[in-house]
């Protein structure tokens, strides 16, 4: 039960086993997530995961969901202002190097996956982001060309050419353990991959305006998974990719070890059974599941918590947020899909907004006072 899953190994407690506490500190951690969080299938196959790993059950959850709505490809979506919205997740888990274990958090999901979808986990998961250019040539469309053949026809007719037979697989889940490096490319002059990761997130046709590679993606599903500290990111996130839109795409979460064990931890893989047939078929549903809705109680949940999400915050906490209420509607699909359901209920809704809820805790912690401006910061700190 959640109550025993709160009460074992001192995990949501905040606890290493035999440890100090890890939450609720004086540097503003985030509080433990809420338990709704780990409602449905999501929440089933984090609790047998969680006794056999030090990673933090929050990583372990967020990837989870991403790396579900990474393999369902662009057959569920909810409608928004006119715009759709799939269930590719961006997400940065923010920890301490080799102790965060926010890897090991991504192994683990990966174990899981790889026996739902061997196809996605072999040809879909990569890394390297380092261009726009790049970016859209691993989910490419095919580029044909038309000449008039050499042998002799009739006057004006012409032939077809495949030059490149593109992608056909158009889900990539993209894994960048060091996301720092990600940043330090997007600042060179001329780099292309911040807008184009602005455009995967938005679920467009994906292109850039260059002369020697005038690339072009129409229906990729990307999603983006980085790991980093708190020091890098606060150091090498500026005020521009904050104001672009770049960073509130993304949704960041503290992540810290859950507890201590000397000799590793390992799932049975019959514990994981039941969990991973029911991971196929909700996988299987929400492929051909097409719009998602809410059912008339969550639409009053929603309406009531809307004009929260979507208020503006002074800073860099305003700005790494603002995205809010996309992201908690990315959410509660997911937690339904995984419901097989195809109607948000409240419990999903709740779900979500516990999630979410636990990342914007992070982000404060994260970004705190920053102001992405590096001389200001600089003052701001000295004057603390």
């Amino acid at each position: 039960t959640d109550r025993d899953f709160a009460s074992r190994g001192g995990v949501f407690d905040g606890r290493l086993q035999g440890g100090p506490s890890l939450v609720g500190e004086q540097d503003g951690y985030p509080s433990r997530m809420e338990e709704a969080a780990y409602y449905g299938l999501a929440g089933e196959i984090v609790r047998i995961i969680e006794p056999h790993t030090e990673a933090d059950p929050a990583a372990l959850l967020f990837q989870l969901l991403a790396a579900f709505g990474s393999t369902i490809y662009r057959g569920a979506y909810m409608v928004a202002d006119g715009a759709r919205h799939h269930g590719n997740l961006f997400g940065v888990l923010v920890g301490e190097t080799s102790k965060g274990r926010k890897g090991t958090s991504l192994d683990r999901v990966k174990e899981v996956m790889v026996r739902v979808d061997e196809e996605w986990s072999r040809n879909c998961v990569t890394f390297g982001l380092s261009s726009g250019e790049g970016l859209i040539y691993s989910v490419r469309d095919a580029v044909t060309e038309t000449k008039v053949p050499r042998s002799k026809t009739p006057e004006n007719e012409t032939i077809t050419v495949i030059k490149d037979t593109g992608v056909t697989d158009k889900r990539l889940f993209v894994t960048e353990g060091e996301f720092a490096n990600v940043l330090k490319v997007m600042a060179r002059e001329g780099n292309t991959l911040s807008p184009v990761v602005r455009q995967a997130w938005d679920g467009v046709t994906l292109r850039t305006l260059t002369k020697n590679s005038p690339g072009r993606a129409t229906d990729a599903h990307i999603s983006i998974i980085g790991h980093i500290t708190r020091d890098e990111i606060r150091r090498l996130l500026n005020q521009t990719e904050a104001a672009n839109g770049f960073a509130n795409r993304f949704n960041w979460l503290a992540v810290r070890r859950s507890k201590c064990l000397p000799e590793g931890g390992q799932v049975e893989p019959a514990e994981l059974n039941g969990a991973v047939c029911r991971l196929h078929q909700a996988i299987q549903f929400a492929r051909t599941a097409g719009e998602l809705k809410r059912a008339e109680p969550t639409r009053e949940l929603w309406r009531s918590v809307y004009p929260v999400l979507s208020e503006g915050k002074a800073g860099m906490l305003g700005a790494v947020t603002a995205r809010a209420e996309a992201q908690v509607m990315r959410f509660s699909a997911l937690y339904a899909l995984l419901d097989k359901s195809s109607i948000i209920q409240p419990v999903h809704h709740q779900a979500a907004m516990a999630l979410w809820n636990y990342c914007e805790q992070s982000a404060r912690w994260i970004f705190g006072g920053c102001t992405g401006d590096k001389n200001a910061d600089k003052i701001l700190a000295a004057l603390d």
